[in-house]
């Protein structure tokens, strides 16, 4: 009997047309989907074919997870794992792997769109504005699920780059005290929630109202909390890339 690799896929933020070709191709060809219900929207499975047999893993642990795809790839079936976003950044896919390594079962991974570009196409931003930022951070807030000490959300915020929050809408108050000590009171703030879905709602306002609006708004989960320089002055800074007194390889000066 043939068998096939598991494959890991991006869902994209979830809007169905943010999945990748590639992703899209391997739900159109599965024959078993085991898919992050709590995050991953049902209008993404639509790209799934008819044959196929889809399951959420909302309500499973993960040795049940990995029981699920190993029994549906032991009987020959094409398994594909869904998951939010990019599978590589706060997937939880490497503990999946390593328990798939014990069992022999070979994967491949697919990378997705994760939300931060698809709060950044909604914003129309550039998070690395030239001679301001040229770093992007993605982090969270310590929680229910430790930070290390060295990657604390203080200790970043503190390099004034620009950065994307994840995983901490529930703690808004907290966050906002933070960049409140390191950007400033002032600076600009953005909200993304549910970013690319119907639902969506980006919201633009400074670091000392982004727990209350985020309050008045609803918002304690889903969402992005985005920060940096690119938001104030992004539009007015050039790169020296399409400068006409900059050559490169492709271009001699004008």
């Amino acid at each position: 009997m043939k068998k096939f690799p598991i494959i890991f896929t991006g869902a994209g933020p979830g809007a169905p047309d943010l999945i990748t070709v590639r992703g899209m191709k391997a739900l159109e060809e599965a024959d078993y989907i085991l898919y992050a219900g709590s995050l991953v929207p049902e209008a993404v499975l639509t790209w799934a074919g008819d044959r196929a047999k889809k399951a959420s893993s909302a309500g499973m642990h993960l040795e049940e997870m990995v029981d699920a795809m190993a029994n549906a790839w032991d009987k020959g079936l094409k398994v594909v794992r869904l998951h939010t976003g990019d599978p590589s950044l706060y997937g939880a896919i490497a503990e999946q792997m390593m328990l798939l390594d014990q069992r022999e079962i070979p994967y491949e991974v697919i990378p997705g769109v994760t939300a931060a570009f698809s709060a950044a196409a909604a914003l129309k931003v550039e998070y690395t504005v030239p001679e301001q930022s040229q770093t992007l951070i993605f982090t969270r807030i310590s929680g229910r699920t430790p930070v290390p000490e060295k990657e604390s959300l203080e200790s970043l915020a503190a390099h004034k780059a620009s950065m994307a929050i994840y995983l901490s809408a529930g703690m808004a108050e907290q966050v906002q005290n933070i960049l409140a000590a390191t950007y400033g009171p002032e600076a600009p703030v953005a909200i993304a929630y549910r970013v690319s879905h119907p639902e969506e709602r980006i919201i633009v306002t400074i670091v000392d109202r982004l727990a209350e609006i985020m309050a008045d708004n609803g918002i304690n989960r889903l969402a992005l909390i985005i920060v940096g320089p690119f938001l104030e002055m992004g539009k007015n800074a050039k790169s020296l890339l399409y400068d006409r007194a900059f050559a490169h390889g492709y271009r001699d000066r004008a």
